[in-house]
């Protein structure tokens, strides 16, 4: 689950009006809401709309009307004072909230069902126990789900042995009910192999990438093969599918499971030299119908993509501060990548891709388990856990959005930039952008300065790769400013998005 922590004081002010034909309903900010809140907005649960708040170890369950008047906010009695990590799976009438918490030297994977009251349903449903010594992390269990939701999977691969590491699953459906829980191996070169990001197909199958590398000698992220891991259901055996790699050399490795055409998607940028430019994508595509890899893709980007993509500097290094940050997918079989140009700086020392990307979470770890991926929707590089960024840095930008179209052999069909220029000191809250996909196309919610002022604007892309810019949205022109990369779709054409007045937090229904 992603958290957001923003200073937020109370705030009596609450209205809608119309701009543009874009109907903004803003909600009461909550009096009882203290400096630092830890929020995450869960959404539209039957005909509420729902937000989980974390005020010190008080949990609550904010839920608002139509109208975005707060209906009630029940307490989360159920929990821990303290939890070690949190994730939030959504249905149409309901929600579980899955708890990671210690108690003594075990540490419990927990489920509860919220009804769209916020409302506990039924007890609390222990998923997973884990005993661990004092000076191990208790940061263990990872959660992920198939794209139907019909399928949770909660994970934890224990690293105490260097060189095997040992993968354990749960598989539950819907209902939570256990329909298998199984373990395997893993054989791991110390230093050398690190594992990519989890993914879950509808029929309960389980997609990694095993990589393999060099962290010696300030060597890291040479990437020089890659192999896809494949855990059917029901079984304890790993599949293994080795790729054909070009000589490139890859970074920012992503895995998306196509459902409808049974397919996994493996994409990445990639650079003709040990920490050279980003010159283009890497795209691989397997079937499970032929057991196979259809295709493989080296996409080199021309001249004129990079002179579009650059905000500043030379056309070559064009795409050197672009990370990728969601891929969607085509019934066709087709896809689009987005990425976007992030940075930071540091007293005036520039963070380029070099100190946050490479090496692995996984690499030289001193606990027992290993928790979580490096890459989920969304994460700036500042924010990995790549032992870079944090209080230090002073400043963050955010820049141009690149979208480009692949066809279902992972041929590219179009490239479209969405210009924008954004930096914030001491925060990233406002920065980067939001996501709604709407039967137009992708479309784009983003802060934007102009003449010394805070604009919020909306522009989309079409299936043709035609970009278009809406009325701009005068977010400051009432006093508030947006955080739409927190942004939740809640229905075919709206979305919640949360955001600030006078330092007050509250959150904001835009219908389009």
């Amino acid at each position: 689950m992603i958290r957001k922590y923003i200073t937020a004081l109370v705030a009596m002010v609450a209205f809608s009006f119309v701009v543009n034909a874009q109907e903004i309903t803003y909600s009461l900010p909550d009096r009882d809401d203290v400096r630092s809140v830890n929020f995450d907005i869960i959404g539209k649960i039957g005909d509420r709309y729902l937000v989980f708040k974390q005020v010190r170890s008080t949990y609550n369950i904010a839920v608002y009307d139509d109208d975005m008047k707060l209906v009630d906010k029940p307490r989360m009695d159920f929990l821990p004072d303290r939890l070690i990590n949190s994730d939030i799976i959504t249905y149409r009438d309901y929600f579980y909230f899955i708890y990671q918490y210690q108690r003594r030297n075990v540490v419990y994977c927990t489920a509860a069902k919220i009804n769209s009251e916020g409302k506990l349903v039924g007890d609390p449903v222990i998923l997973d126990t884990t005993a661990i010594n004092f000076f191990a992390n208790n940061k263990i269990y990872n959660i992920i789900y198939s794209e139907d939701k019909q399928k949770i999977c909660v994970y934890k691969i224990n690293s105490k042995n260097e060189t095997n590491y040992l993968f354990n699953r749960s598989l539950f459906d819907a209902s939570l009910n256990l329909l298998n829980r199984d373990e395997a191996r893993i054989a791991i070169r110390p230093r050398v192999d690190f594992l990519t990001e989890f993914a879950l197909d509808n029929d309960g199958w389980m997609v990694f990438v095993k990589a393999s590398g060099s962290a010696a000698n300030n060597d890291n992220g040479s990437i020089q093969n890659m192999t896809l891991m494949m855990k059917p259901p029901n079984y304890d055996s790993i599949s293994i599918y080795p790729i054909d790699m070009p000589k490139v050399y890859l970074d920012d490795i992503r895995v998306k499971v196509d459902n409808v055409n049974k397919h996994v998607l493996i994409a990445a940028f990639y650079a003709k030299q040990k920490r050279g430019n980003v010159d283009g994508m890497y795209c691989a595509l397997w079937s499970r119908h032929t057991d196979s890899f259809l295709n493989t893709n080296l996409l080199e980007f021309n001249d004129q993509l990079k002179s579009n993509a650059k905000s500043e500097g030379s056309t070559r290094a064009a795409f050197n501060d672009y990370f990728l940050q969601n891929i969607i997918l085509r019934k066709d079989g087709g896809f689009a990548v987005l990425s976007e140009a992030a940075y930071s700086s540091s007293r005036g020392i520039y963070n380029n891709r070099w100190n946050y990307m490479y090496g692995s979470p996984y690499w030289g770890s001193s606990n027992y388990y290993l928790y979580g991926s490096p890459f989920g929707y969304y994460s700036y590089p500042w924010m990995s856990p790549y032992g870079f960024g944090g209080p230090q840095i002073n400043r963050y930008y955010a820049d141009n959005i690149a979208v480009l179209s692949f066809d279902s052999t992972a041929a590219m069909e179009w490239a479209s930039i969405v210009p924008k220029s954004q930096y914030d000191d001491n925060t990233d809250n406002f920065i980067g952008y939001g996501t709604f996909i709407t039967s137009d196309g992708i479309n784009f919610l983003f802060n934007q300065f102009e003449k010394r002022t805070l604009l919020l604007q909306a522009q989309s892309i079409d299936p043709q790769g035609k970009r278009a810019e809406a009325p701009t949205l005068k977010s400051l022109d009432r006093g508030y400013q947006f955080m739409p990369r927190y942004l939740k779709q809640i229905g075919s054409r709206s979305v919640l998005v949360p955001c600030q007045y006078r330092n007050y937090l509250c959150f904001a229904k835009i219908e389009f």
